[in-house]
């Protein structure tokens, strides 16, 4: 006989997932061999277009990277992203300035990319997935080196790379949690 569950229990399971996905995602840096399936890779990027975004400008590009020789040139072009060498996918998450705001909102397209990248680490981490955020901007050497090495047009600024892959071993997320980096109603104020 099947169970049937109400709908305040699904609810509770929905939320209980959603917030163990947040709590258990961890940056992982070493990849198996296997290869991402192309469905899992349009759905990290779905993910990432999901995020929200200042007046729904959705000023991102996202370049996948899933060959050999694209992944070590830009292992190349960022030092500080080793693990490309080691990786079978990454996504670079580019801001497309042609797609902005005006004026000063313009900025805001960093934060647009970064909720898009966020969104990926957590949808990489419900897929069985291991993933790390390197960043390129704003390091002007990173990401001049990023430009050259993606061939990016001027109005398109990459934010950070997503090297991403299954992970080798197990790593364990980190406890964050600081009370003393809560303020209520005011700075300093207690709850």
């Amino acid at each position: 006989m099947a169970m049937m569950l109400s709908l305040g229990t699904m609810e509770s399971m929905a939320q209980n997932a959603a917030l163990d996905n947040i709590m258990t995602r961890t940056s992982v840096r070493d990849y198996t061999d296997q290869p991402v399936e192309q469905a899992k890779v349009e759905q990290l990027l779905r993910a990432g277009m999901a995020a929200p975004t200042a007046v729904n400008k959705q000023p991102w590009h996202f370049v996948v990277l899933n060959t050999r020789e694209a992944l070590d040139r830009m292992a190349s072009a960022n030092p500080r992203a080793g693990m490309l060498k080691r990786a079978p996918l990454a996504i670079v998450v580019c801001g497309d300035l042609q797609k902005t705001l005006d004026g000063k909102g313009q900025e805001y397209w960093i934060q647009d990319c970064s909720a898009a990248t966020e969104n990926i680490l957590l949808a990489a981490n419900a897929l069985g997935l291991g993933a790390v955020w390197t960043a390129l901007h704003p390091m002007e050497d990173r990401t001049k080196a990023a430009v050259e090495a993606l061939g990016l047009p001027s109005h398109i600024v990459p934010l950070c790379t997503i090297v991403i892959g299954y992970p080798k071993g197990q790593t364990q997320p980190k406890d964050k949690w600081k009370p003393e980096n809560v303020s209520y109603n005011k700075f300093g104020g207690k709850q």
